[in-house]
């Protein structure tokens, strides 16, 4: 199949070497010339460090060049920039595929939703799960889901990506996927929290359980179905970026826990991890939906707030009691 990729950072390149490795002819597009020249060597250091790349691929900077004539279209795009991009698909018959985890600020709405509102008649796929794009790309083991609406276009799409070392489930709860995706950076951070204040085992596995709680809640309100959240979209995720030292998000709060401010943070490091973003997007969407998130709500806090790591702990830990859910 002729499948173009639109974002050739870590996530977008490593799948699209995977599309490549089954055989499907791939077109890459990003907006840095940068990116793709490097791409084209053979490697991607700042994404994708030691990594072999593939060189009989093509690479586009003009993005009407590069969709036309795609028969399926992949969206790793970052969420702040989805809908722009989305825009742009207005008319073309592809299939779509989001990679992005996230949820739009302004709408609380999934990336399928966006696309959904932009390509009413098209067939479109989300697929998420517990994946580094690195382990992806190097051939490492990986099982993650993809979902639509549809269960022909579920299958279809399982197809395209699917490898030996790259299982892909189904799901036709495209809304459970994708709001379990994204939900799990906001925990990540508090996760990192935990780790940077030198908190133990104990403090993050329950931190852990009690968020999957709060994001089936959330993603329930939202239109998912509860079951989602216990599977790789949900848990899986869920535990990959929490406890693995390779999560920028599980980063981001182990260094708040430290005693960083954000300020500096983003100084060192302007590209912040999607929990970030996703964290402001969660919690106006929890009053909008009138669902109680305490964990998110503390994550944003010491986030968007300055609020001190120790103070959101003490606030979270000091509830009133209840029956657990």
């Amino acid at each position: 199949m002729k499948i173009t990729m639109l974002g050739a950072g870590a996530w977008g390149t490593a799948l699209a070497k995977v599309l490549h490795e089954n055989g499907n002819a791939v077109t890459l597009w990003d907006i840095n010339a940068e990116t793709l020249k490097e791409i084209q060597g053979g490697r991607s250091e700042k994404f994708l460090p030691g990594v072999t790349l593939p060189k009989d691929w093509k690479t586009e900077t003009d993005f009407g060049k590069a969709v036309g004539g795609a028969e399926c279209v992949v969206l790793a795009i970052p969420s702040q920039f989805f809908r722009d991009v989305a825009k742009k698909l207005k008319g073309h018959p592809a299939i779509f595929v989001s990679v992005t985890k996230g949820i739009e600020f302004e709408t609380g709405d999934t990336m399928s939703r966006i696309l959904r509102e932009h390509a009413p008649g098209n067939r479109i796929a989300a697929l998420s799960g517990p994946s580094f794009a690195r382990e992806v790309a190097m051939g490492i083991p990986t099982t993650v889901v993809c979902a639509s609406e549809s269960d022909a276009t579920a299958k279809t799409v399982q197809g395209l990506f699917h490898r030996p070392e790259f299982r892909i489930y189904r799901s036709t709860d495209i809304l459970g996927v994708e709001y379990g995706g994204a939900l799990k950076n906001i925990i990540a951070i508090g996760a990192g929290v935990s780790d940077g204040l030198g908190f133990g085992d104990n403090t993050k596995a329950g931190l852990v359980s009690r968020s999957l709680a709060e994001m089936k809640r959330l993603g329930m309100a939202c239109g998912a179905q509860a079951e989602t959240f216990s599977g790789l979209s949900g848990l899986g995720d869920l535990m990959l970026t929490c406890f693995s030292k390779q999560s920028r998000n599980r980063d981001l709060g182990e260094r708040l826990g430290r005693g960083e401010t954000m300020e500096a943070i983003q100084a060192s490091h302007p590209k912040l991890a999607e929990g970030y973003p996703t964290a402001k997007s969660a919690h106006k969407l929890a009053r909008v939906k009138k669902v109680a998130t305490p964990i998110i709500d503390e994550v944003y806090a010491m986030l968007y707030e300055a609020k001190n790591p120790k103070q959101a702990v003490r606030d979270l830990i000091s509830r009133a009691f209840k029956a657990e859910d």
